[in-house]
């Protein structure tokens, strides 16, 4: 059976968001355009990895082909929440990240978890073998809107404990510095600080091709 590979090239929305309470979060990314709707599921820390590399491949691009780039952003236009009901076509296993030259976008591939090893050349291929994928071309303001959007979604989940960095319930804490006693606390709003690995990988040059489950817990 031939893979499905769903292609979004100027989608309405592409954007990550959550169902459920902070500690108990199951994380989506959602591609829309017009009445069409592809949701696939991920783990947190798979939408801050590709958050960060499309930054830092924003930034490479720019180096390279001195392509003109967005200014970051502080908030987002688009808070809306995720389009119901969610159901996701899979999950995502592995992820993808190019650089289509000719339309100035950025190429965005995620494909569906596999139980067995898959030649990663398929990744940003049409080739009929290989997991099912979704695989979205994004503006360069899209882009960066994405991964500002994203980072506000982490960072929405529980806060952290001052003392010791576990999350925090609504309930209360069993800190770890305070001998284990329990206790009530209010925190302002606080975010999550990752150091990306920034990158140079040459799998992220031109790319010409046309287009041919249960989470873990949220911390």
């Amino acid at each position: 059976m031939a893979r499905a590979i769903h292609v979004f090239r100027s989608p309405d929305r592409f954007i990550a968001g959550t169902v459920g309470q902070p500690g108990d979060r199951t994380f989506y990314l959602q591609a829309v355009h017009e009445t069409r709707v592809i949701s696939v599921m991920l783990e947190k820390q798979q939408v801050q990895i590709l958050a960060d590399r499309i930054g830092a491949l924003l930034e490479e691009v720019h180096r390279r082909f001195g392509t003109p780039l967005p200014a970051e952003l502080s908030r987002v236009e688009d808070l809306s929440p995720l389009v119901m009901p969610v159901d996701a076509e899979f999950r995502v296993g592995t992820m993808g990240l190019g650089w289509d030259s000719e339309s100035e976008a950025v190429v965005v591939e995620l494909l569906a978890i596999t139980e067995g090893e898959f030649d990663e050349s398929v990744v940003l291929d049409d080739t009929e073998d290989g997991p099912d994928a979704v695989r979205v071309f994004l503006s360069t303001g899209a882009a960066r809107e994405f991964a500002t959007r994203s980072s506000s979604v982490i960072s929405a989940g529980r806060e952290p404990c001052p003392l010791c960095g576990d999350p925090l319930d609504s309930a209360g804490h069993i800190c770890v510095r305070t001998n284990g006693y329990r206790r009530d606390a209010e925190f302002g709003p606080s975010l999550e600080f990752v150091d990306p690995d920034l990158f140079d990988d040459p799998s992220l040059g031109d790319d010409d091709t046309d287009e041919g489950p249960t989470a873990g817990p949220d911390r």
